[in-house]
């Protein structure tokens, strides 16, 4: 027996089959309801893990974000946090946003912080990173995800701590921590810079997006000091901005993109923020799809802005 359409049907029927098999899972929303459960990772240290509550698939990739606040302040839960996490998890993403030591609380990280607690505190952060992946990990059944399949997103000193964690694995300051036998599948950074960029190789190269403004006076563009300090000063300590990052990788082969902002400062901190369209189309094409890339993107957002 066959099941008669009527003719009035036959369009819309058709259109919402057309979008859906339009859509694809970590480039669109997919879902519309997300369950959010909180893990104690590393002694009082939280995490945040976003999934939708429909989603039946196994080994998904797994974004781990790391908030700002110049390791003095700052929260895992923000509200801008929580939008991304929510938006990035609709796409079909488990994604889990961490609570780190902040260990510049009530102290100075500009050009009165000696260069060797700078380090110091690069160094803790990435430590609380590596123990949240290897609790992740540990839990991949449960928690539906792929250990092979894992990128850092990262904004101001969330993206320096997810830049170091990636490319300073043999650093000498950073060596001995518990970081996964596998590299990390990317990482995404707003507004970071790398300790050393010398350490970024072909063993330690993964494909980056990375924003930054030209005229970020907090966190070089290029390699320039940390705040711009003074060759005199106690907190002088050279770093390496998204440009430099690039053109490492650019010689290493390694797929990235660089969107930078010509008039932006230290605001591209939190903007990428609200681009999960274009942070999930980098992860799906470059990461999941494995093609290459290698590209620089120069925008103008106040103009934008303007118009």
């Amino acid at each position: 027996m066959k099941l008669k359409i009527p003719r009035s049907l036959w369009l819309p029927l058709l259109l919402m089959t057309m979008l859906t098999q339009a859509q694809e899972r970590y480039k669109d929303s997919l879902f519309s309801s997300i369950r959010i459960k909180t893990f104690t990772y590393s002694d009082t240290l939280q995490l945040d893990f976003y999934t939708a509550k429909r989603d039946t698939v196994q080994n998904r990739p797994l974004l781990l974000l790391v908030h700002g606040g110049g390791f003095a302040s700052g929260k895992r839960d923000n509200p801008l946090e929580k939008q991304f996490c929510t938006q990035m998890a609709y796409k079909g993403y488990a994604v889990a946003s961490i609570s780190y030591r902040l260990t510049r609380k009530g102290k100075s990280f500009g050009c009165d912080c000696y260069a060797n607690e700078k380090v110091s505190t690069f160094r803790t952060a990435t430590e609380d990173v590596v123990h949240a992946v290897d609790y992740l990990t540990n839990k991949k059944n449960e928690l539906k995800i792929d250990p092979g399949k894992i990128i850092l997103v990262g904004s101001s000193a969330g993206a320096e701590a997810v830049l170091n964690s990636v490319f300073m694995r043999y650093h000498h300051s950073f060596k001995d921590l518990p970081f996964p036998e596998e590299k990390f599948a990317a990482v995404v950074a707003f507004a970071g810079a790398v300790l050393d960029s010398d350490y970024i190789t072909k063993e330690t190269a993964v494909p980056a997006l990375l924003y930054h403004g030209k005229k970020d006076k907090l966190v070089p563009y290029k390699t320039a000091p940390h705040h711009y300090c003074e060759p005199n000063s106690e907190g002088y300590l050279i770093l390496g901005g998204s440009y430099t990052i690039a053109k490492k990788l650019a010689l290493l082969n390694t797929s990235y993109i660089l969107i930078s902002d010509i008039e932006g400062n230290h605001d591209w901190a939190n903007l990428p923020y609200k681009r999960t369209d274009e942070i999930s189309d980098f992860i799906a094409k470059i990461v999941l799809e494995g093609s290459f890339t290698q590209s620089k993107i120069q925008i103008a957002q106040k103009q934008n802005d303007a118009e």
